[in-house]
């Protein structure tokens, strides 16, 4: 056992060396004290490390994101793993002459265009003497005030980002996100769920919620105004729901539930939309929780996408319309929406998005819609025809309900033929004038430019072939008649056929 953990610990060395860079020997601070500031040395690999908690385990320091850019981030270092990211407004290159000062606040600044790429103070008016790291990967800004017992002015277990580790209260004041910002986990009164998230340039598409998860309240009742609750992911393998200290009103169970397994655990909402849970066993993160599973792949909204039918249970994926080049059936974000899915004018939808109409689909996640009776399919659709608001509907014959989504079609499966879809889809061609799906647009124009040429160099072969074979027969005429040498040769214009070709081709195509 002992050979066993020394293994882990060397190979974890390893990997914190790796991590670092050259630079892995250097003394890391445990305070931040008011006018201290670090420079951003470019000479670490990933990971410049500036402040550590008190075991060595976690580390605040400039990470590397995405190959190129800065971040800064608190990282589990045997691991590798970022448990928090500041994530500027605007992220700088990692080749950036940035740099961390804590003065009250902590402050990530671009030195040589002097500007403030990220700080606390833009959540917190209040100003701290010191800046530490906690062992359980909470950075916290702490006002001493002289006295033995230290305010909390800011810490990043408020702020979280795509993870919360346990201990850590995830309450509805926060958001956490996955690490494009395309998917969100919120806290409501009684629940948690996951959301597509509309991007800020929408135009007030609303965020698209695909799972849900409801407290059982079986041990504790959630009471109406009793204050707000609070998620936590505890130490015992689960995710408990509190409105206040005592018996959770709900216990959402790992796999390791009550097993006696004591480990440094978080919870992830991760890049394809799902929610996992994880334990650290020494050697890697080990999975302990799936929010949806691999066999309810069509559940997420990453296995086919917006404008899309995913069919059960094999994930297959087909367009909603068939007009795809590969790239995607249609984008699912809009540039403005705001009166544009108003009504209908010659088939197109406000002259931006055209309607389709699809029989034997429903969305996966109807539970979570808004549903209203109806008193047929073309009910149903007049209804979202002239809601600005409303991106489809589907009509269900065999219980009257009508389905509407305020958001851009996606998350829906193959049913039986009793359901009708309408559904409100962006032209390709604004994709392409908006900047979104500009890459289809330009794809779709390019390939009419080749077929237009291709039709032009055709017109003016035929039109040469046409003057060629015209002075072909004059000139096999006139040999006729003068009785010439039949030598297999024809008068000049006949036998220089290849300068003339290439000529009239390169005029019929100017013209």
């Amino acid at each position: 056992m002992e050979a066993i953990v020394l293994v882990q610990l060397v190979a974890a060395a390893a990997l914190i060396s790796s991590l670092i860079g050259g630079a892995a020997g250097e003394a890391v601070a445990q305070e931040l004290r008011q006018g201290l500031s670090v420079a951003h040395d470019q000479s670490y690999s990933q990971f410049q490390p500036v402040l550590a908690d008190p075991t060595g385990v976690f580390a605040l320091g400039f990470l590397r994101v995405n190959s190129t850019m800065l971040d800064l981030a608190v990282v589990h270092l045997p691991s590798a793993f970022p448990l928090w990211r500041a994530i500027p407004d605007r992220p700088a290159p990692w080749s950036t002459a940035a740099s961390l000062s804590f003065d009250g606040g902590l402050f990530l600044t671009d030195r040589a265009a002097d500007k403030v790429l990220w700080s606390t103070a833009a959540t917190s008016a209040s100003a701290g003497d010191r800046a530490v790291l906690l062992n359980t990967s909470n950075l916290q800004i702490q006002s001493t005030g002289g006295s033995s017992s230290p305010d909390v002015v800011w810490q990043s277990f408020d702020y979280p980002s795509e993870t919360i580790v346990q201990s850590q209260n995830f309450t509805s004041a926060a958001t956490l996100h996955s690490f494009d910002r395309r998917f969100a986990m919120r806290l409501g009164s009684n629940y948690f769920g996951l959301y597509i998230e509309p991007p800020p340039s929408s135009g007030g598409v609303a965020a698209a919620m695909y799972f849900k998860h409801t407290a059982m309240e079986a041990k504790a009742q959630i009471v109406a105004g009793g204050g707000p609750t609070y998620a936590r992911v505890e130490p015992d393998g689960f995710l408990a729901m509190y409105q206040r200290e005592g018996p959770p009103a709900d216990v959402l169970s790992f796999d390791t539930f009550n097993r006696g397994v004591r480990a440094l655990r978080r919870m992830t909402l991760e890049p394809n939309g799902n929610l996992r849970a994880y334990y650290w066993n020494g050697a890697r993160w080990a999975l302990d929780y799936t929010a949806i599973n691999d066999n309810d792949r069509c559940e997420l909204p990453t296995t086919c996408g917006a404008y899309s039918v995913c069919a059960e249970p094999s994930g297959s994926c087909e367009c909603l319309a068939n007009a795809t080049d590969g790239s995607g059936c249609a984008a699912a974000v809009p540039a403005s929406v705001a009166s544009s899915l108003c009504g209908t004018t010659g088939g197109e939808v406000g002259g931006l998005y055209w309607a389709v109409r699809r029989q034997g689909v429903e969305p996966v996640n109807k539970e979570l819609l808004r549903s209203e009776q109806a008193a047929s399919a073309t009910d149903c659709e007049a209804r979202c025809e002239r809601n600005c608001s409303c991106w489809g509907a589907v009509y269900s014959n065999g219980t009257g309900v009508c389905y509407v989504m305020d958001y851009p079609a996606q998350l829906l499966v193959a049913g039986d033929d009793r359901k009708m879809g309408y559904f409100k889809i962006r032209s390709l061609e604004e994709e392409g004038t908006r900047g979104h799906g500009g890459g289809r647009a330009s794809g779709v124009k390019a390939a009419l430019l080749v077929v237009g040429v291709a039709v032009v160099v055709a017109a003016a072969a035929f039109g040469a072939y046409r003057v060629w074979d015209r002075r072909r027969r004059s000139a096999v005429d006139a040999r006729r008649q003068i009785g010439a040498a039949d030598d297999g040769l024809s008068p000049g214009p006949y036998k220089n056929l290849g300068s003339f070709s290439s000529v009239e081709l390169t005029n019929s195509f100017r013209r």
